[in-house]
């Protein structure tokens, strides 16, 4: 019931979006039967059924190639919907200003709509008069080429600042995403942090964690996306690989060969890979097989022992419907306490348990850093720590802004990373 209304919610708040564009971008802008406005209110009854195509489309089971001929418009329609709303929000205080701003010049006086109506007036006056009798000739009596036809009324102050507005609003709204989606398919930037562990023994002194999330291989991210990021990750030469979640949006037979790319992982002490929450939308038991195949070890509520520190990965907590839910006491009891460790855990939340199982730093993703601005503010009431380093208690925690992108392919305000992170004892 509760899954209905959410439903219901978002289905209306997506017609009544879609109306407001299609007020302020069409009906204000065009006039009644023009070919503008029946092709305006024509796109905004099928451009939000893309977006609905493209959610229900992979849940739905559609074949994967029209999964991605309906995901790339219903996405980036989904994005530009959001700044033209943002855009178009900032434009009614614009348009409130401008309209109450006096006319200077020549048009100075009564407003648009009156001053073209005037010569209508006056012709229907002239059309009741009576006949002159004397002086300057008539109309009627005026050779035919001395009359000149009126001026066409010029369009109404009104109009011109309605399509000004629309103007503005959408050229910003496209500039924004169409820079947002260059951002995540030039691929991610390279954060480096050092990270100091009270535990970290001198010898394992700047060893390099190469930390890469929320990669998001699906309709709109594929293989050349994965390729992107495994060049990225091998430029830094890191000692370890630690692949945080939500690797995929969809199944190993759709998206297997996008994957491929992984194999190519290069590091000292190899790569580590833990679900998050979309590999359980996505076959978990299958991809959790097939990245073993590709050469990324699971850590599925277990730990390994590294030089100088314990590797330790606990399944995300959306697992916890599927029978699959982390297990801290099996990945971090009967651990030697005083050995640094290392949490793979997709969701921040996890950090409350790591404090108290006493683990010294939390590697995670999931936030994508709010992806696009403002998200980043509901992203901070969900999430601990958005993105980057913080401290709780004992324990650190670090947050990556992730590698790729959900639904729209674009970012804003949040550009995808891969973030070195370098441990540090403090004896060296």
């Amino acid at each position: 019931m509760i899954f209905v209304l959410v439903i219901a919610a978002i289905f209306a708040l997506l017609g009544a979006v879609h109306w407001y564009l299609w007020r302020r971008l069409v009906r204000d802008t065009t006039t009644p039967g023009s070919v503008a406005r029946r092709t305006g209110t024509t796109f905004a009854v099928v451009l939000p059924l893309l977006i609905l195509g493209a959610f229900v489309a992979p849940r739905a089971g559609a074949p994967f190639p029209l999964q991605q001929a309906i995901a790339w418009p219903g996405y980036l329609w989904l994005a530009l919907v959001l700044y033209l709303t943002l855009a178009l929000l900032v434009g009614e205080v614009v348009r409130a200003v401008w309209l109450r701003v006096p006319a200077r010049g020549p048009s100075a006086g009564p407003d648009a709509e009156e001053r073209a109506a005037a010569p209508a007036a006056v012709a229907s006056l002239a059309a009741v008069a009576p006949p002159a009798t004397g002086g300057a000739p008539t109309a009627a009596e005026t050779p035919a080429t001395e009359v000149s036809p009126p001026p066409s009324p010029a369009p109404s102050r009104r109009l011109f600042v309605a399509r000004s507005v629309a103007v503005g609003a959408t050229a910003a709204a496209a500039a924004t995403v169409g820079y947002g989606t260059y951002s995540v398919l030039s691929g991610p930037r390279v954060k480096r942090i050092t990270v100091p562990l009270a535990k970290l023994p001198r010898a394992a002194h700047g060893y390099r964690i190469a930390v890469v999330s929320d990669i998001h291989l699906g309709p709109t991210l594929g293989r050349a996306h994965t390729e992107r990021v495994v060049a990225a990750v091998n430029r830094t030469d890191p000692d370890l690989i630690a692949i945080v979640g939500d690797l995929v949006d969809g199944t190993v037979a759709d998206l297997g060969p996008a994957a491929e790319p992984l194999r190519r992982l290069e590091a000292r002490h190899g790569s580590f890979f833990v679900t998050g929450n979309h590999e359980y939308f996505s076959g978990v038991q299958e991809w959790v097989d097939h990245v073993r195949e590709l050469g990324v070890h699971p850590l599925r509520n277990a730990r390994v022992e590294l030089p100088g520190f314990d590797l330790a990965g606990v399944n995300d907590i959306s697992g916890e419907n599927h029978a699959d839910g982390p297990d801290y006491a099996r990945a971090l009891g009967d651990r030697d306490p005083s050995r640094a460790s290392v949490l793979l855990a997709h969701q921040p939340v996890m950090i409350h348990e790591a404090v108290r199982h006493g683990v010294d730093l939390q590697l995670s993703g999931h936030t994508h850093g709010g992806q696009l601005w403002p998200g980043n503010l509901i992203a901070a009431a969900a999430n601990p720590t958005v993105a980057g380093l913080d401290r709780y208690g004992d324990t650190q925690l670090y947050v990556t802004r992730g590698a790729g992108a959900w639904g729209p392919p674009v970012r804003v305000g949040a550009p995808p990373d891969v973030t070195v992170v370098r441990l540090a004892s403090r004896d060296a």
